[in-house]
């Protein structure tokens, strides 16, 4: 993981991509989002989607956890030297402007990426700066499906 002083504006990261199943979109909704679009292809067809799609927290949890394989890639691609200490991640405070502009359909694969907006350095917590990220979903078409903006506090590295 990078200090906050690493971390430069702009920079953008591609996370991995997602195909989604008929199978899993199912078994997702039928846990956290029970609505009948994302649980049968009948509904489904009859319903304003027109076909089975994947819940939109569906497609967020997916983010996530590219987004944590990715933080992993990066620290087994560059592991700190021994000794070296570690830049710390913090927690998040939270999310802005999430959108799901399109509905992710069965067999849909989605691009995941993340691209650094901004950082601030916060003086009610001294040692860490607020990181925001802007961060989408492009399906296979190039159509922009899901958008938001995450924030994260990282350490700063003489803290």
């Amino acid at each position: 993981m990078r200090f906050f002083e690493d971390i430069e504006i702009g920079s953008e990261e591609a996370l991995g991509s997602h195909t989604f199943t008929a199978d899993e979109i199912k078994a997702y909704a039928a846990k956290f989002d029970p609505q009948p679009f994302h649980l049968d292809e009948e509904a489904a067809a009859k319903s304003h989607f027109g076909g089975l799609c994947a819940s939109g927290w569906h497609t967020a949890a997916i983010w996530m956890k590219l987004m944590i394989a990715h933080r992993k890639r990066l620290i087994e691609e560059n592991p700190p030297e021994a000794g070296a200490r570690q830049a710390p991640l913090g927690p998040s405070p939270g999310f802005d402007d999430m959108k799901w502009l399109k509905p992710v359909y069965v067999g849909d694969t989605v691009r995941y990426s993340t691209r650094v907006a901004s950082k601030r350095r916060l003086s009610s917590r001294p040692g860490w700066g607020l990181v925001s990220a802007a961060n989408a979903g492009i399906n296979q078409n190039g159509d922009t499906v899901f958008t938001f903006t995450s924030h994260v506090l990282v350490g700063l590295r003489g803290s």
